[in-house]
């Protein structure tokens, strides 16, 4: 089975959030910032930032977290982001470093 990812990004501003789930961190991001599919919600937001994410040995278990997120209120996302990414830094950096031989 393969492993998953549940993200969040956000836009220059900060003012949209979108959480999402892949089992490909690398690809999808590059698909939210290369406005791969133009007329998403992303694309039409801007939405380039990776500012939260998480690891799961299961896509299962992402999918599961994407929906406990997406139930949650603006204000627990935002708790959440704050909890490991107080300066809401992009983290798409990070996750080059750390997952670029993982899907190869």
């Amino acid at each position: 089975m393969k492993p998953g990812f549940v993200y969040i990004l956000t836009n220059k501003n900060k003012t949209t959030l979108y959480i999402g789930v892949t089992s490909n961190i690398i690809q999808r991001i590059n698909q939210h910032r290369t406005k791969f599919y133009r007329n998403s919600f992303s694309s039409r937001y801007n939405l380039n930032y990776l500012v939260y994410y998480e690891a799961f040995q299961f896509i299962g278990d992402a999918i599961g977290r994407e929906k406990q997120l997406k139930a949650g209120s603006r204000q627990k996302k935002i708790d959440l982001i704050n909890s490991i990414n107080p300066e809401w830094k992009d983290l798409y950096d990070e996750i080059l470093e750390q997952f670029s031989g993982l899907n190869n």
